[in-house]
Order: C-alpha cells, then sequence, then structure tokens
C-alpha cells in the first residue's frame, strides 16, 4: 500500500489517495484502537468494507505523520471529525482506493471508479438544467464529475437531510480531465456556494471541496 497521489490544495489543505494492495490484517497492525473502534471493526464483513475503512485510517495517519493513537470519532450526522487536533477531515473510498482530505477549514472528498451505469441514475442526482449542459463526447465523466462535487459538498456541509437534485445545483463546465465546478447549496436559510476542484486519476473521478 503506497501514497499513489498527493495534492497541496493551499497552504494548509491537501488530500491524497492510497492504492489499497495489503491484507486486512497488515493494515489493522499500523493501527491503534480504542475498544469501540475495535468492536466497530469486528462487525464489518470480511471483504472490501473491512478494506476500505482500514484503509482510509492508514492514510490518515501517513499523512498526519504520526504513530501515536488517532482519536477519530463520527458525529450525529455520520461526518468524521479528530477530537484532540485541530484539522477537519473527510474520507472516502472506492474500490481499490482510499482518499483523506485535511485542512483547517471544512472539507470534503470523494473518490468514484468511472463506470457507464451512471448514466441510469443520472436523474436521481441531477436537475434537467445540469443534464442539459451535459457534452455527449465527455456524459460519463462529466456525470461523475456532477456526482463526485455534489457528494464533496454534502459532506463538507456536514449535515443530513440534503437532497443531490433539489439542494445542491452546479453551473456548467467542460471536462477537461481536471479543473473546477461552481457549486451552490440551497437549503432552507442556508445559501453556500462552493469552488469543487476535480479531478480524473485513471478510472477513477475525485471531487474535492474546502468551505
Amino acid at each position: 500500500m503506497a501514497i499513489a497521489y498527493r495534492q497541496q490544495v493551499d497552504d494548509d489543505t491537501e488530500f491524497a489517495i492510497w492504492k489499497i494492495e495489503e491484507e486486512a490484517d497488515e493494515l489493522y497492525n499500523q493501527l491503534q484502537l480504542d475498544e469501540q473502534e475495535k468492536a466497530y471493526y469486528e462487525k464489518l464483513k470480511i471483504g472490501k468494507r473491512n478494506l476500505h475503512w482500514l484503509g482510509t485510517r492508514v492514510l490518515l495517519r501517513k499523512m498526519l505523520r504520526t504513530d501515536e493513537y488517532i482519536d477519530c470519532k463520527i458525529d450525529a450526522h455520520g461526518k468524521p471529525y479528530l477530537v484532540n487536533l485541530p484539522y477537519h477531515i473527510s474520507l472516502s473510498h472506492s474500490f481499490d482506493y482510499a482518499a483523506v482530505m485535511i485542512s483547517t477549514k471544512p472539507v470534503g472528498i470523494d473518490i468514484e471508479q468511472i463506470k457507464e451505469k451512471v448514466e441510469r441514475i443520472a436523474h436521481k442526482f441531477m436537475r434537467s438544467e445540469e443534464l442539459d449542459f451535459l457534452d455527449e463526447q465527455q456524459k460519463i465523466n462529466q456525470l461523475y464529475v456532477c456526482w463526485c462535487a455534489k457528494e464533496a459538498v454534502y459532506k463538507c456541509y456536514g449535515q443530513k437531510e440534503v437532497s443531490f437534485v433539489n439542494n445542491i445545483l452546479l453551473e456548467p463546465f467542460h471536462f477537461e480531465g481536471h479543473g473546477f465546478v461552481d457549486a451552490h447549496l440551497r437549503k432552507g436559510d442556508v445559501n453556500k456556494s462552493y469552488e469543487v476542484g476535480y479531478l480524473q486519476y485513471h478510472d477513477y473521478m475525485i471531487g474535492y471541496v474546502k468551505g
């Protein structure tokens, strides 16, 4: 297992992706876990879900450059946070990769393996106006940018009950392999704007944002 890609977004924000190649035991032995975490781990099914949970936490340890115990908890909205360190974090995973983003401000990251089937479910996370700006030649890639961007915004905002269709709106963009998408989160009295970065890494798409 090794860091496959690392990007410094600004002076106090970075993200990295990690290719998971080890067995679960090898990853587990690189971590210090408390009793609650050990109990949670034991409930995970053997397979990718197991490896993903371990992989994101090993990567987090590498990015924080520590061998000490990291107290990483999940809040009531499902957002991970560090109890004793002054950083915001976001975690993601997809198939063979884990992704972690760290900053002094709220962040969100998402990684997804690119597959043709996304077109069948596009209506579940895209508004008609957003579907209209898609380029037929780059439709699949653009749909993954849109999904990753909305997921990253959702994670950065950190609250439940946000609709990708109704509450997270994207401005038109041209797909270029990497770039930025303007996004708006509108829900009740909340009206936030974000510049979401995206990056295609082999057959994966990454969306990342800093609040």
